[in-house]
């Protein structure tokens, strides 16, 4: 079990009185400690409610983000990250901007080995917008590029009508 002193800086989690921000607000994430730094492994998050606005229109997009990682020595600390991720709701930008606008934010706040952040966003005007970024130090490249090739030839397997 983590001591007092390993879960400093985490005030979100168990807080019976959390405030639900209407403004994108990158200050909400919270980050503890890796326990086990000298093992590549990876940590998904799905959220399957995002929301953003529409920057020209201001109309409500939908969608869902999953962001999958290698740590490094912090993490993100999951209920700071559902606050964060629901202080799009009023945040005006594109899909690929909000995709990418959440990977520099979880890059600054944690220095992972390798983040990637996949958009799928429900079809309005009859498209639906599926944005992929991904970043890696040095040792992870080869990574990055193979996922980003695999995300084109995906994209390129698509069906079409």
């Amino acid at each position: 079990m983590r001591t007092q002193e390993q879960l400093q800086g985490i005030s979100l989690l168990g807080s019976q009185h959390t405030a639900y921000t209407d403004q994108y607000s990158p200050q909400l994430l919270e980050t503890f400690v890796n326990q086990h730094p000298d093992r590549e492994y990876v940590v998904t998050l799905h959220c399957p409610e995002f929301t953003s606005l529409c920057p020209k229109t201001g109309q409500p997009d939908f969608g869902e983000i999953t962001i999958s990682y290698i740590p490094r020595i912090r993490m993100v600390e999951s209920k700071s990250l559902k606050l964060y991720l629901f202080s799009f709701r009023n945040h005006g930008d594109f899909h690929e901007d909000c995709v990418n606008i959440i990977l520099n934010d979880l890059c600054r706040l944690m220095d992972p080995k390798y983040i990637e952040v996949y958009g799928h966003f429900r079809p309005r005007g009859g498209i639906s917008i599926l944005p992929f970024a991904n970043k890696g130090d040095e040792e992870h490249q080869p990574l990055v590029e193979q996922r980003r090739l695999q995300q084109l030839a995906q994209a390129l397997n698509t069906p079409s009508f």
